[in-house]
């Protein structure tokens, strides 16, 4: 049972990335890398303008996009992009209740929504915060990354959110 985590988590990690990727070419925001894994590159491949890479640590993923480019486009466009790998793995625990994919991908959902530093939550949270503010506000944005990871690692330690979704895939599922 136990063994269906780690190739559900290297999975849920490259779909979430793909629901980013998809939604930043929807938005014809330009895309050069899409990563696995962290440290030591192992392996890359080319094809088109996108570069795909696997790395020694399997323990993340990313897709380094165009950001100046993000950041021109409308409000509701930078959110789709920010949350589209979440949502992706919000859909995929739903269509597959009861694995061990589907426990992988409400963490991986869960934990990307916190206001914690670089998470989609953050950046979320900055993107909105900048179309409130009607640009950058070093003050502001120190105290909502701030506050964010504080807030963040509390809900993090304080387990009961764990115990929550443990519950919520019982009485579901």
């Amino acid at each position: 049972m136990y063994s269906a985590y780690i190739p559900s988590f290297i999975f849920a990690l490259v779909i979430h990335e793909l629901g980013h990727l998809i939604a930043a070419r929807a938005c014809r925001i330009p895309a050069y890398e899409f990563g696995l894994g962290w440290g030591r590159e192992l392996l890359a491949y080319r094809r088109g303008e996108l570069t795909y890479k696997v790395h020694l640590l399997p323990v993340g993923a990313y897709i380094r996009m165009d950001m100046e480019v993000l950041q021109t486009r409308p409000l509701s466009q930078q959110v789709l992009v920010l949350l589209a790998g979440p949502m992706v793995n919000l859909i995929a625990a739903t269509v597959s209740p009861g694995t061990p994919f589907s426990v992988i991908n409400y963490l991986i959902a869960a934990t990307n929504l916190l206001p914690l530093y670089q998470q989609d939550g953050w950046k979320c949270g900055m993107v909105m915060l900048r179309s409130l503010m009607g640009g950058k506000n070093k003050t502001l944005e120190w105290a909502f990354t701030i506050f964010g990871t504080v807030a963040s690692i509390v809900i993090l330690v304080s387990g009961t959110w764990i115990e929550d979704i443990v519950k919520f895939l019982r009485l579901n599922f």
